[in-house]
C-alpha cells in the first residue's frame, strides 16, 4: 500500500474516542446550528472517513478559487476541487467561534459534526461562475453538478470540524460503507500491496467485470477494490441498494476469492468528469490504492466532455510527483463476437460496430422492464436478474401512478 496524500499518516476527522464524542455532541446542543447542504453533509463524511486527507475542513475563499484555478491550495497543497461547506444566509451566524453542523438527509436533522469559524465569506456571482467553469468546464445549469454547485447558496462557512457521525451510509450500507482506514485495515488484513481501484455508480455488466481482471493481470495487483458512490445521484441513476445488490452477486459468482473487495463510501456525485477523476484518484490513494481504473468518460455526464479527458488530464494537468497512484487507462470495453471474449475496443483495429454486443442504456432499461433477458454476453444472468427486478418494480409503479 502506499502512504496517504499529503502526510505520512492518515488523519481522520471523526472523533472516535466515544467519551470525546459525547461531550461533544453536549457542546454541539448549546452551538447555533446550521443546516447544511447534502453536499457539504458528503464533504464532511469524506473528511470524517479519512478520504479527503490532509484536509483539516471546509476551504476558505482564497483556497477554493485558487484549487478551481491551479488546483492547488494557496499553501501549495495539490487538491482538484473545492471542499466547501456553502449556505444561502450565515448572518445568524454572526460571532459565532463554534457551530454545529446539521444533516439534511438523515430524519430530524441530527447533529452531523461541529465546525469551528475561520472565516465566512461571500462568493460574487463572477466567483460562483469562476469556479463552476473551472470544476465542470461549462455554466450550463442542465449539468447536474453546475445545477447542484449552484443552488446551495454563495456564503462559504471555512475552518475545521470534528465529525460525530458517518450520516445515513453507516446505517443503510452497513455492509459496504467504509472508511478510508478501514479499507487500509482490510486490505492489509488481506495482505495486499499493490491495488487497483475501480470506480462505479452503476452497475458492473459484464465489460466492467473483465476491465477489473484486465487491470488486475496487467498491473500483476494482490486485489480490485470495487468502490462504488453511495451519495445522491442524479434522476434515472439506479439505486445505491439495488447496484450493490447486483455487484456482490456478480463478484461472488465470478471472481477468485479475496481477490476484489466491495465497499461504498458517502458523497454525492459531481460529475465533473476529468476534475471528478483527478479527486478519485486522491481518495483512492488515501485508501492505499497503488492504481485507479480511468476508463472511457470517467465521471462524466452527457457530452459536456471528450471520451478521454479524464485521462488527458493526468498527463496535462497533473503535475508530476504530485500523486503517488497511478492510473490504469482503459477504453470502452465489449464483448467481441469473432474472438468471444470482452475486449478493449482500442485493442482490436480489425473490428467494426456489428462485432460487438453492445446495448444502449435506454434499451437496457426498456429490456429489462418487459422482463426480456439481456445477452450473456452483455450481462451475467444472475446480475440481469436483480435488475430486470427493480426495473419491472419501477415500471409498475408507474403504471400505478398513472
Amino acid at each position: 500500500m502506499i502512504k496517504p496524500h499529503g502526510s505520512s499518516t492518515l488523519n481522520p476527522l471523526y472523533v472516535q474516542d466515544a467519551a470525546k464524542r459525547n461531550a461533544l455532541l453536549a457542546e454541539a446542543k448549546t452551538l447555533p446550528k446550521v443546516l447544511i447542504s447534502s453536499a457539504a453533509a458528503g464533504n464532511a463524511v469524506m473528511l470524517g472517513s479519512g478520504y479527503f486527507n490532509p484536509l483539516t475542513g471546509f476551504m476558505n475563499k482564497a483556497d477554493s478559487l485558487s484549487v478551481s484555478e491551479k488546483m492547488k491550495t494557496t499553501k501549495g497543497l495539490f487538491w482538484p476541487v473545492p471542499i466547501l461547506n456553502v449556505v444561502k444566509d450565515a448572518s445568524m451566524l454572526k460571532g459565532s467561534k463554534r457551530i454545529a453542523l446539521l444533516d439534511p438527509n438523515v430524519p430530524g436533522n441530527p447533529i452531523l459534526a461541529i465546525q469551528t469559524v475561520e472565516a465566512i465569506e461571500t462568493y460574487t456571482e463572477a466567483e460562483m461562475k469562476f469556479m463552476s467553469e473551472k470544476i465542470f468546464r461549462t455554466l450550463d445549469l442542465e449539468h447536474p453538478g453546475v445545477q447542484a454547485f449552484n443552488s446551495v447558496g454563495n456564503v462559504g462557512i471555512a475552518g475545521p470540524i470534528e465529525v460525530l457521525n458517518f450520516s445515513y451510509f453507516e446505517s443503510e450500507f452497513p455492509e459496504t460503507f467504509r472508511t478510508a482506514y478501514q479499507i487500509r485495515d482490510e486490505m492489509k488484513k488481506l495482505g495486499w500491496e499493490k491495488v487497483v481501484a475501480f470506480q462505479t455508480r452503476n452497475p458492473m455488466h459484464r465489460a466492467h467485470e473483465e476491465l477489473c481482471k484486465m487491470a488486475l493481470e496487467g498491473e500483476k495487483a494482490d486485489g480490485c477494490l470495487i468502490h462504488m458512490l453511495l451519495g445522491k445521484l442524479k434522476p434515472g441513476d439506479i439505486p445505491a441498494d439495488v447496484r450493490d445488490a447486483a455487484i456482490r452477486k456478480m463478484v461472488e459468482l465470478y471472481f477468485p476469492p479475496n481477490t476484489a473487495l466491495i465497499t461504498g463510501y458517502g458523497f454525492d456525485m459531481l460529475y465533473a468528469g476529468p476534475r471528478e477523476a483527478v479527486l478519485h484518484a486522491v481518495f483512492r490513494q488515501n485508501c492505499g490504492c497503488t492504481h485507479l481504473i480511468v476508463g472511457r468518460d470517467h465521471a462524466g455526464v452527457g457530452s459536456y466532455y471528450g471520451p478521454f479527458d479524464a485521462q488527458k488530464i493526468f498527463h496535462d494537468d497533473v503535475p508530476q510527483g504530485a500523486l503517488e497512484i497511478k492510473i490504469f487507462e482503459a477504453d470502452h470495453t465489449a464483448f467481441s463476437k469473432k474472438l468471444g471474449r470482452v475486449v478493449m475496443m482500442n485493442s482490436v483495429p480489425d473490428h467494426g460496430k456489428d462485432d460487438f454486443v453492445m446495448l444502449s442504456g435506454t434499451k437496457v432499461r426498456t429490456m429489462l422492464a418487459a422482463g426480456q433477458a439481456l445477452p450473456p454476453e452483455f450481462a451475467r444472468p444472475e446480475v440481469a436478474k436483480i435488475l430486470m427486478e427493480y426495473y419491472q418494480r419501477e415500471a409498475a409503479a408507474e403504471k400505478k401512478g398513472n
